[in-house]
C-alpha cells in the first residue's frame, strides 16, 4: 500500500512539472526512416517544407564526423502525397574535408538556403560556415546550386567586453584543477580577447527564426568556448553580422523564439557543469544582446529544438534525461515556453537500446509538425527518422 501511494505521489510530481503526459498514438500520424538503417555514421539532420509541398532533409554522413575526412553532405526528398522518401543525393561536399551539421530553410523571397560546417583541421574549434543556396529545386533529386560563399564573422572588441560582463553576472564558480590552476572563467575570458578564436570555430545546429520584423537569426555555438552566439541578417540572407555572445557554462546549440512582445527566448544544449538542465537566455533587442544564461528544471545532455506554431503553442523538442540520448521528449506551451503543460515521448527507451537526439521541427501550410532526428541503434545500425505529427490533438 505504501509503495502504491509513494508511485501515486511521484506520478502527480510529473504531472505538476510537465503537465499532462499526451500518449504517442494520440498525436502521431506516420513515422519512418529516411533510409534503411546502415553502418556508416549519419547525424545531424535538418528539414524544410518547399513552396510545391515536397519535404526536403539534410544530414552528415560518413565513416566518423569531424575526424573523418569522408564526411559530407547528404540529403533526400519527400515528394508531395508520396508516402515513402526518395533515394539519398549528394548536397554538399568539401573535397578533403569534413562536412558537418546541415541547416536548410527558405527566406523570405523563396530562395532555398543551405548552411553547414567544414571542419578544418579535423578540429571543431577550427570549423568555417558555408553557405549555398538554389532557386531551382522543384526537380526530383538534389536542387540546382546557383552560388556557394563561405559566412565569415567578426564579433570585434564588445565580444571580449560582453564575455566579462555577463560572467560576472553569473552564480560564483570556484572550479579548477588545481591550488595554482586559472578557473574555466578566467581561462574562457581570456581566450575570448584572441581575435582569431572568436572569429572562426562557430557551428551551425538548427534552422534559423525570422523576426516580426523580416530579421533573420541563425543560432551558432562555439565548442571552443562552449557557448553560443547568433548570425544576424537584415537582407534576406545576403550579408551576415554577428550578436553578443549567449555567454554562460556551457550553453550550445540554441534555439529560438519570439515571444508576442517581441521578446526572444533561446533555449540550449547543457554542455556545462551539473546537473546538466536546459538552459535560457533572453534578448529584447532583436537579438543583438542575450541574458547570461540560466540553467532551467528540465534535464538535458544532448540536443533541443523549438518551435512556434500558427495557433500560439510553443513546441520544445530535446533529450530531457541527465544521463544518455534514450528518450526524447516533445513538450507543449500555451504560455510562450513560461511553462509545459503537456509531454509527449518520441522515443522512450532503456540506455541500452539506443540515442535519439538532434531533432529539427517545422509546420507546413497545412498545420501538420515534420520532424527529423538521429536514430541510432546500439548495435551499430545508423538512419535519420521522420515522423509526421498532428499538433489538433494535442489537448
Amino acid at each position: 500500500m505504501k509503495k502504491s501511494i509513494s508511485t501515486l505521489l511521484l506520478l502527480l510530481a510529473c504531472v505538476t512539472a510537465f503537465g499532462q503526459y499526451i500518449p504517442r498514438e494520440k498525436v502521431l500520424v506516420s513515422e519512418s526512416l529516411i533510409f534503411p538503417l546502415q553502418k556508416n555514421h549519419v547525424h545531424g539532420s535538418s528539414i524544410v517544407a518547399l513552396p510545391n509541398g515536397d519535404l526536403l532533409a539534410a544530414w552528415f554522413e560518413g565513416s566518423g564526423e569531424r575526424t573523418a575526412d569522408d564526411v559530407r553532405i547528404m540529403g533526400a526528398r519527400l515528394r508531395r502525397r508520396e508516402s515513402q522518401w526518395g533515394a539519398p543525393f549528394l548536397l554538399a561536399d568539401t573535397p578533403g574535408i569534413p562536412d558537418c551539421n546541415p541547416v536548410l530553410f527558405i527566406n523570405q523571397e523563396g530562395k532555398l538556403f543551405l548552411v553547414w560546417i567544414a571542419v578544418q583541421a579535423n578540429r571543431w574549434e577550427q570549423s568555417i560556415l558555408r553557405i549555398r543556396t538554389s532557386t531551382a529545386y522543384d526537380n526530383a533529386g538534389a536542387p540546382i546550386w546557383g552560388w556557394q560563399d563561405n559566412i565569415l564573422l567578426k564579433p570585434g572588441e564588445e565580444f571580449h567586453e560582453e564575455v566579462v560582463r555577463k560572467f560576472g553576472e553569473l552564480p560564483e564558480n570556484t572550479s579548477g584543477w588545481s591550488e595554482y590552476a586559472p578557473t574555466y572563467d578566467e581561462m574562457i575570458i581570456e581566450a575570448s580577447k584572441d581575435s582569431k578564436k572568436t572569429s572562426i570555430g562557430w557551428m551551425t545546429r538548427i534552422k534559423p527564426l525570422v523576426l516580426q520584423s523580416g530579421r533573420l537569426l541563425l543560432p551558432l555555438y562555439s565548442d571552443g568556448f562552449n557557448f553560443s552566439m547568433v548570425a544576424i541578417s537584415d537582407d534576406d540572407g545576403e550579408t551576415w553580422t554577428s550578436s553578443l555572445p549567449i555567454v554562460g557554462r556551457g550553453p550550445i546549440q540554441p534555439a529560438l523564439a519570439q515571444r508576442k512582445d517581441g521578446e526572444i527566448m533561446a533555449l540550449m544544449r547543457d554542455s556545462g557543469d551539473a546537473p546538466n538542465r536546459l538552459q535560457r537566455s533572453f534578448s529584447t533587442d532583436e537579438g543583438v544582446s542575450w541574458s547570461a544564461a540560466e540553467k532551467s528544471t528540465i534535464p538535458n545532455t544532448a540536443s533541443v529544438e523549438l518551435l512556434v506554431l500558427d495557433n500560439g503553442l510553443w513546441v520544445f523538442l530535446g533529450n530531457d534525461v541527465d544521463d544518455g540520448r534514450y528518450k526524447l521528449s516533445m513538450y507543449i506551451s500555451d504560455d510562450e515556453g513560461r511553462t509545459w503543460r503537456g509531454k509527449i515521448y518520441l522515443e522512450d527507451e532503456k540506455k541500452d537500446v539506443g540515442g535519439f537526439s538532434y531533432p529539427s521541427l517545422i509546420q507546413d501550410v497545412d498545420g501538420i509538425i515534420h520532424a527529423t532526428y538521429s536514430y541510432h541503434l546500439n548495435n551499430g545500425d545508423k538512419a535519420i527518422k521522420y515522423v509526421k505529427i498532428d499538433p489538433n490533438n494535442f489537448f
